[in-house]
């Protein structure tokens, strides 16, 4: 470590701890039974448990550790209509009507996500601030123009080029060669919005276990019993919403995620004269490599936010805080004597078919997962969509559902062949493929 780069106050911790502290639970035995268990304590499961629990169903949500410790109090905060594959991918897959349905669930999910915070009155800074989407290299950009200029008919975007002689007014940066905005991306303070939910899923009666893992899950004829560290639980039905984090206890949706750490920093406090030079419009940023980079100003504008993947392989954020300040000195050379208050990381989970899935498998396990980076948004989105069909209610139908939920041979749920990918990504960002 360059210890002349790190704030005095530095942590390997989240920056949005600073403000909300992973809660603490009291410890508690696992329940006898209940009518819905529920792996995972982020923002699938606490979605689920709030609309599960007002349904009058008893639900308890189990989580490894502290309530929300994974990225749902980790990520970076930037709220999107993300469906990865495109109209035209989806097309060739599922044909005009599934996929127009698929990637209107994207926008769905970014309406949503605001009526709920509204809604439930969570204070998350919630703000329509927009995304800039830099071109990292000129044919990039000329890529973007192209594809908004043929946007398909019934999921339009409102969106708006930036040319490379204007990108000032959107970045501080000449390292771009200008980009798009799309103006309805939001921002939030992740760990505010994780506290919020959890706050009105145990308003609403649902039982939340920290500090207790899930080790086992087995069907049986009155449903499934959970094997946790805490006794043994016997629930009707089980939502496993672990996504990045998922474990030995459900080998076979292990198999189905790839688990990604993404890593971010925070700078030290700046001045806003500053920070208003580098990121005008208080914009989200994200860029057009393989291997992307995306940043932010955080919710007072005192600080800049710079994620992204710096290592093939995973490795601990105290080392990968240098390569990211690197990377941001790159984009930002005014920041180059700037030190980092925070370093910390979070798993993503990926789909080899690039998109969400929820469902239930053939033993009748329900699952959510598999966001491919976009989880602000999809997964609360998903997560009410997943327990509103447990209910029997209409509106929990989407445009995933009876998608095949596919594996690869030989792969356990260690992506033993990620650095691999990212170097060959790596790769063709440099050559501009």
């Amino acid at each position: 470590m360059n210890d002349s780069l790190f704030a005095p106050d530095y942590k390997s911790e989240p920056y949005w701890w600073l403000a909300v502290p992973r809660p603490h639970i009291e410890d508690a035995a696992a329940p006898a039974d209940c009518d819905v268990a529920i792996v995972g304590s982020g923002y699938t499961g606490l979605a689920a448990a709030i609309e599960l629990a007002r349904g009058g169903r008893r639900v308890v949500v189990f989580d490894a550790e502290e309530a929300g410790w994974g990225c749902s109090s980790r990520n970076g905060g930037q709220v999107s209509s993300s469906i990865k594959p495109s109209f035209d991918e989806l097309k060739s897959r599922y044909g005009d009507d599934v996929a127009l349905r698929i990637r209107r669930e994207g926008l769905n999910a970014l309406e949503w996500i605001e009526e709920f915070i509204r809604r439930e009155r969570i204070d998350c800074d919630f703000r329509r601030v927009g995304r800039y989407h830099a071109a990292h290299h000129a044919a990039a950009f000329n890529a973007m123009v192209r594809q908004i200029e043929n946007q398909p008919k019934g999921v339009e975007v409102e969106c708006h080029v930036v040319p490379p002689s204007a990108q000032r007014c959107e970045l501080g940066s000449d390292l771009y060669h200008g980009g798009i905005v799309y103006p309805a991306h939001a921002s939030l303070h992740p760990a505010r919005f994780h506290q919020g939910m959890l706050e009105r899923a145990q308003q609403a009666g649902a039982a939340v276990i920290a500090r207790c893992a899930v080790e086992a899950v087995a069907r049986n004829r009155d449903g499934f019993q959970l094997r946790t560290a805490r006794g043994d639980t016997q629930a009707r039905e089980v939502i496993v919403a672990t996504n990045g984090y998922t474990g030995v206890a459900t080998p076979a949706l292990r198999r189905r995620v790839i688990a990604i750490g993404s890593y971010i920093i925070a700078t030290e406090l700046l001045d806003q004269e500053l920070t208003r030079r580098l990121i005008p419009n208080d914009r989200v940023v994200s860029d057009s490599r393989h291997v992307i980079f995306y940043f932010r100003l955080s919710e007072d504008r005192r600080r800049v936010l710079f994620g992204g993947r710096v290592a093939a392989g995973e490795t601990n954020p105290d080392l990968s805080a240098l390569p990211l300040h690197r990377q941001m000195t790159r984009v930002f050379p005014e920041l180059a004597s700037t030190r980092i208050s925070r370093s910390w990381a979070g798993f993503i989970a990926y789909t080899f078919d690039a998109l969400p899935h929820l469902g239930r498998d053939a033993d009748g396990l329900h699952y959510c997962m598999g966001y491919c980076g976009s989880g602000v948004s999809l997964a609360p989105y998903f997560g009410t969509r997943l327990a509103q069909q447990i209910l029997g209610k209409p509106e929990g139908r989407t445009a995933l559902d009876g998608l095949r939920f596919a594996t690869r041979p030989l792969y356990t749920g260690r992506p033993w062949f990620l650095p691999a990918a990212i170097a060959c990504y790596r790769l063709r960002d440099r050559l501009k493929l």
